[in-house]
C-alpha cells in the first residue's frame, strides 16, 4: 500500500489524540505545503472499531459540530476499544462552504476507492478506502442536505446482497433513533464512501439532517445523540442509550417514481411541505417562466402516495434538479 498522506496520530496508542493528516499540496502561495486534515482518535484497549466522519461534504454542518462536541466531552474511560474521528472529512469543501472541493472540482462521496496518485481528493478518499476502513468495524458518516436541499431528519442504510449485514445495518440505522429511518435508494451509488465501506463488510449508516446550508438546534441534537447511540450499540461506549422524544418511524423508497425532477428552469413554488403525505396525482409545486409574464406555471404532480421526506431548497431550479422525494411509511 502506498500513499502520499502522513499522520501526526498513532492509531495504536491508548489515549485522546488530536492531529492532522497532512497531505502534500504545491500551489502557488506554498511550494512546499500541505493540506491538514483534522482528526482524533480515542482508544482504549482492545475491542472494537468505529470511524465517524462529517463533512463528506462541505456544506453540510451537523456532523462537524456533533462530531468536535463528541471529541471535547468524551470520557475516554467510557470507550473499550478505538474511535477515529474526522468531523470534516473533505476538508477544503468545508473551508470554501462547497459541497465539492475547491482544488479539484470533486465530489468526496463519487470517487471513491479513489486514488494514492491522484489529486487531493481522491487521495483522501483513497487512504480512507486503504487504511482507516480496514481498521473499523462500524462507520457513521453524517450527511445533511447542504445548500441545495433540504430533509426530514433521517437515518439510513441500504439494500445488500449479504443480508446478514444489511439486517446489522438496519439494526444500527434504528439505533441512532433519528425521527425517521430508512432503506435508501440512491439516485446513483457509484463510487460513494457507503458503497465502499459496505462492499468491505462494514455496518455502515448514513443520515440526512435537515439542509438548507445551515443548522437548526433540533438537528443538532439529533446528531449529537445519533453519535452517542451509534457507539453505546457497536459496543464500544459504555452507556445507555439516549432516548428520542418519540420512536423513530420506519419508512421505505421501493414505490415506483420515488423521486420527482424538473424537466423545466424557473421560479419553483412548492405546494407541499416536508412531512406533508401526498396522494398520486396531487400538486407538489410550480415552476414559473422567469423570462416573460403572462406564461401558465408548469405543475408537477406526484406520482406515488407516501410522506415527503425531501425537498429541493433554492427557489430558482434548473433541468435535472431534483425536486421532490416521496417515501412510504412502514410503520409509526
Amino acid at each position: 500500500m502506498t500513499t502520499p498522506i502522513s499522520t501526526t496520530v498513532d492509531f495504536d496508542r491508548d489515549g485522546l489524540q488530536h492531529g492532522f493528516l497532512k497531505i502534500p499540496y504545491s500551489r502557488n502561495d506554498s511550494a512546499w505545503g500541505s493540506v491538514m486534515l483534522p482528526i482524533s482518535v480515542i482508544r482504549n484497549g482492545e475491542g472494537p472499531g468505529a470511524i465517524l466522519t462529517g463533512g463528506n461534504h462541505g456544506d453540510e454542518y451537523e456532523g462537524p459540530i456533533a462530531l468536535h462536541h463528541f471529541v471535547n466531552t468524551i470520557d475516554i474511560d467510557r470507550i473499550r476499544g478505538r474511535v477515529i474521528v474526522v468531523p470534516m472529512m473533505n476538508y477544503p469543501a468545508f473551508r470554501a462552504a462547497t459541497r465539492v472541493s475547491p482544488i479539484d472540482g470533486l465530489n468526496m462521496n463519487r470517487i471513491f476507492p479513489g486514488l494514492d496518485k491522484g489529486t487531493i481528493t481522491q487521495v483522501i478518499a483513497d487512504y480512507f478506502a486503504s487504511v482507516l476502513l480496514p481498521m473499523t468495524d462500524y462507520v457513521l458518516d453524517i450527511h445533511s442536505g447542504g445548500k441545495t436541499l433540504d430533509f426530514l431528519p433521517f437515518a439510513a442504510y441500504h439494500e445488500l446482497e449479504d443480508k446478514t449485514q444489511q439486517q446489522a445495518c438496519e439494526a444500527a440505522t434504528a439505533a441512532f433513533a433519528a425521527p425517521y429511518y430508512i432503506k435508501l435508494i440512491e439516485i446513483d451509488a457509484v463510487g460513494m464512501y457507503d458503497t465502499e465501506a459496505e462492499s468491505q463488510g462494514k455496518v455502515f449508516v448514513s443520515t440526512e439532517l435537515g439542509g438548507g446550508g445551515t443548522t437548526r438546534t433540533g438537528t443538532v441534537a439529533i446528531a449529537r445523540r445519533g453519535v452517542h447511540n451509534f457507539l453505546v450499540h457497536a459496543g464500544i461506549l459504555d452507556a445507555a442509550p439516549i432516548a428520542a422524544e418519540s420512536p423513530g418511524v420506519k419508512l421505505d423508497m421501493q414505490q415506483p417514481n420515488a423521486y420527482v425532477f424538473s424537466e423545466h428552469e424557473g421560479l419553483f413554488e412548492p405546494c407541499v411541505d416536508l412531512g406533508d403525505t401526498v396522494s398520486a396525482g396531487q400538486l407538489l409545486g410550480r415552476v414559473y417562466n422567469t423570462e416573460r409574464t403572462g406564461l401558465a406555471p408548469v405543475e408537477y404532480e406526484a406520482r406515488s402516495d407516501g410522506i415527503i421526506l425531501g425537498r429541493h431548497f433554492p427557489s430558482l431550479i434548473k433541468v435535472g434538479d431534483f425536486m421532490n422525494v416521496i417515501a412510504r411509511i412502514l410503520q409509526d
